[in-house]
């Protein structure tokens, strides 16, 4: 998407490859349908409890930008002022973004959420991606 979406969608241009990563988002801006996104954003200090209001009510026209976009299983953790975003995408991360970059909504959206941030992207300008170094399935319960 054009510009970074603090706190509600993917963010705007992926970061380099990473060699070596576990899973398919080692290239997190390849990630094809179902596979797993996750990048990071940095609270200002004290934002965090406007921040957790404006995810209590999420715009209802926000929610289906996501859904028109693709975007499922999409949660927010925080720790401090460390925000974890993990998500996944019905058609892959490159028309996710596309759909929510060309959006007035998204836009609207990010501007109204600004000034919550410390940090969205790093020196270069890329957003804070985590790489997968590891992973266990396990088995799942009985159905």
């Amino acid at each position: 998407m054009a510009g970074s979406d603090p706190g509600a969608a993917v963010p705007a241009d992926p970061g380099p490859a990473r060699p070596g990563g576990v899973g398919p988002a080692a290239d997190p801006g390849a990630a094809g349908p179902g596979e797993q996104l996750c990048h990071l954003y940095r609270l200002r200090p004290g934002a965090e409890g406007e921040y957790a209001r404006r995810h209590a009510e999420v715009w209802p026209e926000m929610s289906a930008l996501l859904d028109e976009a693709g975007v499922y299983d999409y949660h927010i953790y925080r720790h401090g002022l460390l925000l974890i975003c993990v998500l996944r995408t019905r058609d892959g991360y490159p028309r996710a973004r596309r759909v929510t970059g060309a959006s007035a909504v998204q836009a609207r959206w990010t501007r109204s959420l600004a000034h919550l941030f410390a940090e969205i992207a790093d020196a270069d300008g890329e957003p804070l991606w985590a790489y997968p170094v590891f992973h266990h399935a396990g088995r799942p319960p009985p159905v």
